[in-house]
């Protein structure tokens, strides 16, 4: 059975080149554009990992929270183009499994999902110790 990733990115072309970076990996992938289809998305599909946009409707640290109490062992990565030092340390308080400044680059976002799938599966205890980006 494929692993199940949901993205969740407002902006259009930046989730169409994110899948179509990530098609090869052998993937289920849903999208959704902003926090409140992401959660619908989430209760629906049961993602084995979310890559998720910070700043978007619906979005911030509050849907972050809402994501992690609906799938509380779900690896999440975390993408922003907005962020800091204080971004980044909210996110690994927030449990967020990897971290993002956008620009993305795409090598490091697919060996995070890799890595991330390989050793959690979504299934097992969620680490925070190390934060990518």
């Amino acid at each position: 059975m494929k692993k199940r990733l949901l993205i969740v990115e407002d902006d259009r072309e930046m989730r169409s080149l994110i899948c179509d970076e990530l098609w090869d990996l052998g993937l289920q992938i849903k999208e959704a554009a902003d926090g409140d289809e992401a959660l619908r998305l989430a209760l629906d599909s049961r993602p084995d990992l979310i890559l998720t946009d910070l700043r978007m409707p619906a979005g911030g640290f509050d849907y972050v929270a809402r994501l992690r109490s609906l799938a509380p062992t779900c690896p999440i990565i975390l993408m922003t183009a907005f962020g800091d030092s204080k971004t980044r340390a909210e996110a690994l308080q927030r449990g967020v499994a990897a971290y993002f400044d956008k620009p993305v680059r795409m090598q490091d976002l697919r060996s995070a999902i890799k890595r991330l799938l390989d050793n959690h599966g979504g299934h097992g205890k969620l680490t925070t110790d190390k934060l990518v980006g």
